[in-house]
Parts: C-alpha cells; structure tokens; sequence
C-alpha cells in the first residue's frame, strides 16, 4: 500500500450513486453480528471471486462508502505510516513550508531520513487533536465573553 497522498478529485454522481447503494447493503451485513463474511465479487466480463473478510475491514469500508456517498474524497492512510512533509501538509490543508516550521520548532515529532524529513500519521494527527481543542476553548471563551457583554452571539 501506498503511503502517498493522492491529489482530491471531485466524485461523479455516478461514483456517488453507486456509494450510496453500497453503503446501504453493507450496513446491513454489519447488522448481523458475524465476525466475518464471504464477499462474491463480480467483475464486468462475468468473472467471480470469493473473498472472505473480517467485520472490521467490511465496517472500514462502509464508512469510506458513506463518506463517498456524500461527494468527499477518501485516503487511507495506516496509523503507523511516515508522510513526507508534503503529505503531512497535505492532510493538516497547511503549506509545506508552516509544517516545516512546526517541526522545527518541536511542535510535532519527526524523524530525518538523510535530508529528508519523515512525520509519522498518529504523531500528526495527535498534533492536529490539540490544536482542534485549542480552537475549541478559544472559541468557547469568546462565546462566553460575548454573552456577558450582551453582543446576542
């Protein structure tokens, strides 16, 4: 698998259509209990396949349906992969450059690979955590502030 960050595209109706339908049986299938379950695939010319899967990758995989479904785009991306830094930019929607200076000032941990800098995913999205809960207090001092001074936010 790839650790690459793919550019977005936006997704067809058809792409969504066929989400949606997706999503929908395989929320079923998860309804059932079973620890795992055998998938036919089928493929344009008439080909099958059988696969068996574990309900986790069946639930992985009606959660990137049902965000399909709703037009968004989806990366996989394994906890434990390392990003370059372009990546890691890429996914905090920052310029390379405001992420370099993020590690450099030891706001995030990373790893050098020669002169290559290397971000693990889990350390960028704990990073990306404190700062949403950041924004979230800072947000709810200014509601706050606001309702006292009687300004009707």
């Amino acid at each position: 698998m790839s650790n690459s960050v793919p550019r977005q595209r936006v997704l067809s109706a058809d792409e969504t259509h066929l989400a949606h339908e997706s999503a929908q049986v395989l929320a079923g299938l998860l309804r059932s209990g079973c620890t795992s379950h055998q998938i036919e695939l089928r493929d344009d010319s008439g080909a099958v396949q059988t696969i068996r899967i574990p309900t986790a990758a069946l639930r992985l995989l009606c959660d990137a349906l049902g965000e399909m479904e709703r037009g968004h785009p989806v990366t996989l991306t394994p906890l434990r992969a390392e990003l370059t830094t372009q990546e890691a930019a890429n996914l905090l929607n920052v310029s390379r450059p405001f992420l370099v200076r993020l590690l450099e000032q030891g706001d995030i941990p990373f790893r050098k690979t020669g002169t290559h800098r290397r971000v693990r995913y889990d350390d960028l999205m704990s990073y990306k955590g404190r700062v949403d809960k950041q924004r979230r207090q800072a947000l709810e001092e200014l509601a706050a502030q606001a309702q006292a001074l009687g300004l009707g936010y």
